[in-house]
């Protein structure tokens, strides 16, 4: 495992029945990093929840965000906090139990060799349980519509459970990043790997949640087809400039 110092970052919003559970999980598999929980003013008292077990535990964190403003936003916020605490390892993680911690350090492990290192369903090995047939046609075919606009070779440039070296984030223009939802997690891949940083998929086993409502929406997913339609379309204008530039 990585020597870097680690911190997990896991956005809430009414998750007062999952945070406990994943917080002992995480602690017992990773029980040397930091954990940020990051609760967008959750009404059903999540922040509570995390305030008393930060109380408890020097390595969890809790920041306060006052209104519900994206998983983008949320992450963004996180990242900065880690920045600043000169952590080496970024960590996604959901709080709804989709993201196994008992997996993560397999991703920790293949920092050793990649900038940011993507727990993947869709490599061999990777795998989903209790999705939907409809569920997983949509994550499958936003994958490679992914792959095909942006011309990447990602298998799951969707996925939300990822490890990032510091250098990475210290590098992008967090900034610049509009995207709120679903979209977020291709937007950075894709900075990523235009900034000239090396990824690396692991495989993982995601669960679908057994309490609680999902986030994703119809708008969630339009924003992403949209977004990505235009950095494609971009992408492939750039390569076209540069082979006039040449010529």
């Amino acid at each position: 495992m990585t020597a870097d110092k680690v911190l997990v970052l896991i956005p809430t919003y009414n998750e007062r029945d999952n945070l406990p559970m994943i917080l002992d999980r995480l602690r017992a598999a990773v029980p040397d990093a930091d954990v940020l929980v990051i609760d967008d003013g959750s009404p059903d008292g999540t922040g509570d929840i995390a305030d008393q077990r930060a109380a408890a535990d020097e390595q969890i964190r809790v920041m306060h965000r006052t209104e519900k403003d994206g998983l983008g936003a949320a992450y963004i916020a996180g990242f900065r906090w880690g920045l600043e605490r000169d952590y080496g390892i970024l960590v996604e993680m959901d709080a709804d139990g989709s993201h196994a911690p008992e997996q993560l350090p397999r991703l920790l492990a293949a920092t050793a060799h990649a900038d940011l290192v993507i727990g993947s369903r869709y490599v061999p090995g990777g795998s989903t349980v209790n999705w939907s047939r409809a569920r997983e046609l949509i994550s499958r075919g936003g994958n490679l519509y992914s792959r095909l606009a942006l011309g990447v070779k990602i298998k799951d440039i969707t996925a939300g459970f990822r490890a990032y070296r510091a250098q990475v984030l210290q590098k992008l223009d967090l900034d610049a990043v509009e995207s709120r939802g679903y979209g977020f997690q291709i937007d950075l891949a894709w900075r990523t790997l235009q900034a000239g940083f090396t990824v690396a998929e692991v495989p993982i086993t995601f669960t679908e949640r057994t309490v609680g409502e999902s986030k994703m929406s119809g708008n969630i997913v339009t924003e992403a087809f949209l977004k990505v339609a235009g950095w494609g379309i971009g992408h492939r204008v750039d390569q076209v400039k540069g082979l006039f530039r040449k010529g």
